[in-house]
């Protein structure tokens, strides 16, 4: 018997990093899978995006569980392609019970503080559009079929430490991100309000540095060689660099499952310590 079992829940961002380990975790504990991926890259990302071969490899880990997954190319900052992509997926495996809303983005620019107007605007928007819009978008797609179905159900956010603690480095990539994952906060508690009388609980997870491609990359690799001081920014109270996805699976599960029943409105961080720590 797995914590999960008869329970269908959507991922955001699912072809790499946190949202497949969330699949699999999801999937291992019972649940059918609907995996929902951009799979292209977005303009003002210097890091290599997720592609279709990341998202057929999620689909295939699902399904060596036995369980069973849709996957879709789906750009949450569409609403319109987002909703039509959760509708066919609540359609072919039969209700939703888990939301998931993982997907995101780092700007990451080689330069801190690029001084070219349009590529500034491009950052700003791009994580704005995707970070915070496109969660919201999630939540539109979805949330009329929970409450619909009438059986409750669990939207989890995820959000970042820097949604709890302000993380920049004079970084106009890093003060967007900040700004959008604050906004998650926020909406959350504005969902979690709203959605109790449905027996919907709607909370944030809060990850400090993990081990997947938007942090682990060349351009970032770069920016702390050229500036090591960037690393204090980014340091935990533990004496760990990052954690791995499935820490952050694990937070999810817990406020997916049974054991969850009762918390909605909060922001758990799966920090190592991060916001203890003072910043910079």
């Amino acid at each position: 018997m797995g914590q999960l079992d008869g329970k269908v829940a959507l991922i955001t961002g699912a072809a790499r990093g946190q949202g497949r380990s969330h699949a699999v975790r999801l999937a291992q504990e019972g649940a059918d899978i609907i995996a929902l991926d951009i799979c292209e890259q977005v303009p003002s990302v210097s890091y290599p995006m997720s592609n279709l071969d990341d998202l057929k490899e999620t689909q295939q880990q699902v399904e060596a569980l036995d369980r069973r997954i849709v996957t879709a190319q789906a750009d949450i900052r569409d609403l319109v392609q987002l909703t039509s992509a959760v509708k066919a997926g609540v359609a072919e495996l039969g209700g939703l019970d888990i939301v998931s809303a993982n997907a995101a983005i780092w700007c990451i620019n080689p330069e801190a503080q690029p001084t070219d107007p349009a590529v500034r605007a491009a950052i700003w928007k791009d994580t704005i559009d995707t970070n915070l819009t496109g969660v919201w978008h999630t939540l539109e797609a979805t949330v009329p079929i929970l409450v619909e179905q009438g059986r409750g159900g669990s939207i989890i956010i995820t959000s970042s430490t820097a949604g709890l603690k302000g993380s920049t480095y004079n970084d106009l990539s890093l003060t967007a991100y900040v700004a959008a994952k604050h906004g998650l906060t926020g909406l959350m508690r504005g969902y979690a309000v709203d959605l109790a009388k449905h027996s919907i609980r709607v909370n944030t997870v809060h990850p400090t540095g993990v081990h997947t491609p938007m942090p682990e990359n060349e351009i970032m690799a770069g920016r702390i060689e050229r500036d090591p001081d960037l690393l204090r920014v980014m340091a935990n109270a533990l004496p760990i660099d990052a954690v791995d996805p499935v820490d952050i699976s694990n937070a999810v599960l817990y406020l997916a499952a049974e054991s969850g029943r009762f918390v909605t409105g909060q922001t758990l961080a799966v920090d190592a310590g991060f916001c203890v720590v003072a910043p910079g």
